[in-house]
């Protein structure tokens, strides 16, 4: 089954709607969730492929004024963490969930002027980019893809909106493949998150949504196969902990 498929409550309504209604009702627990789920291991992950990202822009100075869009930006670490990264670029972050999006707000009352200023947070569809084509340097989406309606559409709004010199990186949830970790991955991620989601978050489909989104995503060589026919070039691909995390960056 196709990842667009696949729904979050039900399978005859349509995606889109139902991932931001998902979003709204897990994001008082989002943050938890993720540093329970990934035992911590997500900022690691977040950390690697941005910093992998910045080495793909060089000799472009991190200094010069950029313009960065998080897509799926949920509560704001990847955009955050963005601005802290290049301290001169504008970011903007987008999300469809109104909720997610109160909680990225939040975050900015923790920052330092300078850093809080050159953020913004709106609510927008990946799939119809409210931007101009060439509009940014630099495009992230963090755990988001497996989300979209309509990937391949979604990939090339990326394309759409990013300059011919800019660099695109999505960090996403995978599958690991060995002969230990994949038994090991599919008890915890199909036995263990929903009972840990529905105690936390209340939404135990939410978290059973989550590891067959995961498991239906392109990934890898099938996904730098539809980055390179959006029209990205130069795709590049790294799995980190045994494959339970993959990140792609291309031009």
């Amino acid at each position: 089954m196709r990842v667009e498929e696949i729904n979050p409550y039900n399978s005859e309504g349509e995606k889109e709607q139902q991932i931001e209604e998902m979003f709204d009702s897990i994001a008082p627990a989002y943050d938890f969730m993720n540093t329970a789920m990934a035992f911590g291991l997500h900022k690691t992950w977040r950390n690697k492929a941005l910093t992998a990202t910045l080495n793909f822009l060089k000799p472009i100075s991190p200094y010069k004024s950029l313009d960065i869009l998080d897509i799926a930006t949920g509560t704001g670490d990847v955009a955050i963490k963005m601005a802290q990264l290049f301290p001169r670029a504008k970011v903007t972050g987008i999300d469809l969930s109104e909720g997610m999006l109160a909680q990225a707000r939040k975050k900015l009352n923790d920052l330092s002027f300078d850093i809080k200023s050159r953020i913004a947070f709106g609510k927008g569809n990946s799939l119809m980019l409210p931007f101009h084509d060439n509009s940014f340097d630099i495009v992230t989406v963090a755990y988001g893809v497996r989300n979209f309606s309509d990937l391949k559409k979604g990939l090339s709004e990326m394309r759409r909106v990013i300059k011919p010199e800019g660099v695109l990186c999505i960090i996403e949830l995978s599958c690991p493949k060995g002969k230990l970790t994949a038994p090991l991955y599919r008890f915890y991620s199909q036995k263990i998150i929903p009972i840990i989601g529905k105690f936390v978050s209340k939404d135990k489909k939410a978290y059973s949504y989550l590891p067959e989104s995961i498991a239906a995503c392109p990934q890898g060589e099938e996904m730098a196969t539809l980055l390179h026919e959006a029209g990205f070039k130069n795709v590049e691909w790294k799995p980190l902990t045994f494959g339970a995390v993959t990140y792609y960056i291309s031009r």
